[in-house]
């Protein structure tokens, strides 16, 4: 890189974590200013001026803020106190970040509960919640209905529309509560290491488990985005995503209320009208997630796709094969790139945009981050420690697991889950002297001598074949370019017989896919050990709220004809894809292929 545009990028790159470190330097565990006391601050600065648009409402600061204080009066009439919580349980709307905005005012805890679960997930979800209390509306109701009698003890029912049978009926309730901030006494005592919220994880693997989002975490997402998006007063942004994850319900919120800016809400995202829309409400910024962003460029070109006004787009997980079409064929500026997750104490921002980045440590800063990269061993999926007992940090181009040191200030905090136990489990110690404790992302990453990190995989993602690691992530990127796969979805099973785990693929295919010139493309992009050796063909993939892709149902099934009833392939060593029927099934069982 020539001096002048290593120049232009370390100024780019300081300008934006000034402003990010900026935002957060005040916030601190022992103060008693709540996040309640930044949005308030925000209202009082911009009262008139509109905050959220839903639906063809618009409401102001000041409106926001009344709704939010009526929920808090609400709790306060129901005898809710500190550290008490009350479930959340409803769709993206107004409401929902009213409600807990309000009862944070009071310092009652939210539990923001997935309102795409149902059956046993949501029963779970709601009874580690410890909440007396779920709002719910006409929407959500019934799936909140069909797992009361689950409950390990009664929890209202409060509903945000016609009440029926034992349901209570919010609406009415609310009218009769005070528009007014409530007294700061009720909270007396409080500090920003209360909590605030409960986030639950995505339930990628399993059960979700509750995340505890304390008000200094809840600071740190709002005031950060605030600053490292540099939004500014006119900026519109658009959110698609669920607001019972971090990701729109703290970062873009807090990215635009904190500067005075304005949401523009949507009930679910959709990718055949987004374009559309962003530009009929004139937006200026959207946030993403996941595979949102390979849904946009899956999709045909559209008129208004280069008609918009958006000037950045900011969020996590974008797959670096889609990031360069994202940028191009849409014509976006900025691309910020962040990682982070729920429960941790590790962030990093990519502020100068190097396609696939997930955020950078200089080395000149390196001391001022907490994040480590240690050397992994995928077999037994622990930190490999060198004779002396500690950690091996990894090297350039090394692939290991991303750790955060555990510290006392806001940015290096732990708080974990409210399971202990499961807490506990992401502690690691005595890493690179005795009686350190880092926390344990579950990522697998690499860095370059520049101190771009990469992302490779989630842990228990990376399986073992043939005695070399496969990142099922890295796979699926390379299945993605073939032509006709519109998704790819890769994990490892089970082959009797057979050491380690062998390569499945589920796919989600349109009219251009051809299995023999899929098979062709396979061959030639990846090497022996890293090509599927099954295919499972799938209508939809199936994925949580946030659109990132379950892997524990598929990999349950496997590749048994007996369990799957979509299409599935065996990769044949002499023909290549050959159709999965019970016969092939019992010949692989019985080792009767050379694999």
């Amino acid at each position: 890189m020539r001096l002048k545009a290593r120049l232009e990028r370390e100024w780019r790159f300081l300008r934006s974590l000034r402003r990010t470190l900026g935002r957060v330097k005040s916030i601190a565990t022992d103060s008693p200013n709540l996040i309640c006391d930044d949005l308030q601050a925000a209202v009082e600065k911009w009262r008139d001026r509109p905050a959220m648009t839903f639906e063809g409402r618009t409401v102001s600061y000041g409106e926001l803020d009344a709704i939010a204080n009526r929920y808090a009066h609400w709790g306060k009439g129901l005898n809710l106190r500190r550290g008490q919580a009350v479930a959340l349980f409803m769709p993206n709307r107004i409401e929902y970040f009213c409600a807990w905005y309000g009862l944070s005012k009071i310092g009652v805890v939210t539990a923001l509960i997935n309102n795409q679960l149902t059956g046993a997930p949501l029963a779970h979800c709601l009874n580690i919640s410890g909440a007396s209390h779920c709002i719910v509306d006409a929407e959500t109701a019934p799936a909140f209905e069909e797992v009361k009698a689950e409950l390990e003890s009664p929890m209202h029912e409060w509903i945000l529309g016609d009440a029926r049978g034992e349901q209570r009926d919010l609406v009415q309730a609310l009218k009769s509560c005070s528009q007014l901030p409530p007294d700061r006494e009720v909270r007396a005592g409080m500090t920003a290491r209360d909590t605030c919220l409960y986030i639950f994880t995505s339930g990628t693997t399993g059960l979700p488990k509750a995340a505890r989002i304390t008000h200094v975490r809840a600071q740190l997402y709002m005031r950060g985005f605030a600053g490292s998006t540099g939004a500014r007063a006119d900026d519109r942004i658009y959110v698609a995503l669920p607001l019972y994850h971090a990701t729109g319900g703290l970062c873009a919120l807090g990215a635009a209320l904190l500067n005075g800016g304005s949401v523009v809400l949507k009930k679910k995202f959709s990718a055949s009208n987004f374009w559309e829309d962003v530009v009929a409400q004139d937006c200026t910024m959207f946030v993403y997630i996941g595979e949102l962003c390979r849904y946009l460029v899956n999709q045909p070109e559209h008129e208004a796709e280069t008609r918009h006004k958006i000037r950045m787009a900011f969020g996590n997980g974008l797959r670096p094969d889609v990031w360069a079409q994202l940028k191009r064929r849409f014509r976006i500026p900025d691309i910020l790139e962040f990682y982070g997750s729920t429960e941790g104490n590790v962030s990093m921002f990519n502020f100068d945009g190097r396609e696939g980045a997930i955020g950078r440590v200089p080395r000149y800063l390196r001391k001022r981050f907490n994040i480590r990269l240690v050397q992994f061993d995928v077999e037994t999926e622990t930190p490999i420690r060198g004779p002396n007992g500690f950690c091996i940090e990894c090297g350039p181009g090394q692939i290991g697991e991303c750790i955060g040191k555990i510290g006392g200030d806001a940015r290096a905090e732990y708080t974990g889950y409210v399971d202990k136990a499961a807490s506990d489990k992401k502690v690691l110690r005595d890493v690179f002297e005795k009686g350190d404790a880092w926390f344990r992302t579950g990522d697998l990453m690499k860095q370059d001598a520049e101190g771009y990190f990469y992302f490779v995989d989630r842990i228990g993602d990376t399986f073992r074949w043939k005695g070399e690691n496969v990142s099922t992530n890295e796979v699926a990127a390379r299945l993605q370019e073939a032509p006709g796969v519109q998704e790819a979805n890769v994990y490892g099973v089970e082959v009797p017989g057979a050491d380690g785990r062998a390569g499945m693929a589920a796919l989600v295919t349109d009219e251009a896919f051809d299995l023999a010139a899929f098979g062709e493309h396979v061959a030639r992009e990846l090497p022996s050990y890293a090509q599927p050796l099954f295919l499972r063909m799938m209508p939809a993939m199936e994925t949580t709220g946030t659109f990132k892709q379950r892997k524990v149902d598929l990999v349950r099934e496997g590749f048994d004809p007996g369990q799957v009833k979509t299409p599935m392939y065996f990769r044949d060593p002499d023909k290549g894809y050959v159709k999965i029927t019970k016969t092939v099934f019992n010949k692989i069982a019985a080792g009767g292929y050379k694999i």
